[in-house]
């Protein structure tokens, strides 16, 4: 497979008619309950424990990322997980009845809610070794080291979730070209690890989505997909499954919007059954820890439910909306150029660029991302603020805003707030 382009940049004419088709479709203002993660309901001033704890509240213009608490909950979800709260159930009959339903709405053939996509690797990872050694949850991980106990991945796939496999006790095989890899496709080998979004490395030197499937399943082994934060578009919940992974992980928390604390594990039933077996609430097992409450398991489907009521297009063209509105506040500083990039997988929506010479505005971007951190109210910046360490076409003269998570009249507060940080030197 041809490796992605990563310079997805939209021209400014393309800008403008995205930002007039989300005029059109929503409104001059944002509706309530819309994709740009404007989820906040009111609520009475002594429910607010973040003020009675002292936590301060921040708008965040970075993206879906777990140290920020990733995404804010549609209203519907909210009202589900509340209504859950309400009553008591069988844990086992909410997460049997969840899977199902949300097989048929996913188009695959079984899921599971986890607590978050690293437990899902984890789940996957556990249902593997016990599906090529016919073991019960109650050896894994102590014995592991005595059975089948390698999952291949390319060299290039490898990152801190590796410890979610390593907490099985499997041992974790390097592959670089295709010849290493149909090599490494032994008799020990329980599953390869796909790293979705790390697909298309340097000079083709990666083997890509089809190519890593048809190969291991000509060895007859199940692959897992780690698509956690790959949704949008909404296609991907149902796509790689539909390729033939055996199993796919997604994060709740991110692009789907459900608890930040959920997951979803989706694939072929018998390798579901199996993570299923290793999960919580069983006592003997390695996913005990890995608890998912009645509300977020009832949190997870409604987040599904909202989902798949949305439109890719509409929220695109509503993130755009967003996006120009802090283009405009910050248009006229010197120096400054503007551009918007879309990853091409990962966090799948459009990443305002903000492109300036340091030594004409008097602050680089790294000291704009610490004024904004430390204002009322605190802005967070994307972490690629300043770096070209994360995937985006950025330097150290760059400014990275992601414009999905902000609530209503945030992208206001963000343009001034950049403008004001930007040009105060000068005036």
């Amino acid at each position: 497979m041809p490796e992605q382009s990563v310079d997805s940049q939209l021209s400014r004419r393309r800008f403008l008619s995205l930002t007039s088709a989300a005029a059109a479709t929503l409104g001059i203002a944002p509706l309530a309950g819309n994709a740009t993660g404007s989820f906040a309901e009111n609520s009475p001033s002594s429910d607010d424990y973040y003020a009675k704890l002292g936590v301060e509240k921040i708008i965040n213009a970075a993206g879906t990322y777990t140290y920020l608490t990733a995404a804010c909950m549609p209203p519907q979800v909210q009202r589900a997980v509340a209504q859950a709260a309400l009553h008591p159930v069988r844990l086992k009959d909410l997460q049997i009845a969840s899977g199902e339903y949300l097989a048929k709405k996913l188009r695959c053939e079984a899921a599971v809610v986890t607590s978050g996509a690293s437990a899902a690797l984890t789940l996957a990872t556990a249902a593997c070794v016990a599906s090529a050694n016919g073991v019960s949850p109650q050896e894994i991980p102590e014995n592991v080291g005595k059975m089948k106990n390698e999952v291949v991945v390319q060299k290039a796939h490898r990152y801190e979730y590796d410890h979610a496999m390593l907490l099985c006790g499997v041992r974790i095989t390097e592959v670089v070209t295709l010849e290493d890899y149909k090599r490494a496709l032994g008799p020990n080998v329980v599953m390869t690890n796909f790293f979705n979004s790390a697909e298309g490395g340097p000079d083709g030197a990666q083997i890509d989505r089809e190519t890593w499937l048809s190969v291991a399943h000509e060895h007859g082994v199940p692959c897992h997909n780690d698509a956690a934060a790959d949704m949008p578009p909404i296609e991907n919940l149902w796509k790689y499954t539909g390729m033939g992974f055996d199993l796919v992980c997604f994060s709740g928390g991110k692009g789907i919007r459900g608890p930040q604390n959920a997951g979803l594990l989706l694939g072929k039933k018998h390798l579901i059954d199996l993570a299923v077996a290793n999960n919580n609430p069983n006592s003997d097992a390695v996913g005990r820890g890995m608890k998912v409450a009645k509300e977020q398991l009832v949190g997870m489907v409604a987040a599904v439910d909202w989902l798949l009521e949305q439109s890719d297009e509409k929220n695109q063209a509503e993130y755009m909306r967003q996006t120009e509105i802090i283009v405009n506040a910050v248009k006229d500083v010197p120096t400054m150029r503007t551009r918007v990039f879309m990853p091409p997988i990962a966090n799948h929506v459009p990443h305002l660029l903000l492109t300036y010479d340091p030594s004409v505005v008097g602050l680089t971007p790294h000291q704009v991302q610490g004024q904004l951190r430390a204002q009322k109210p605190s802005i967070e910046l994307n972490p690629a603020t300043g770096s070209n360490s994360r995937g985006f076409p950025s330097d150290e003269n760059t400014i990275v805003i992601a414009t999905w998570m902000l609530q209503p009249g945030e992208a206001e507060i963000v343009g001034r707030s950049l403008k004001a940080a930007l040009t105060k030197n000068r005036s």
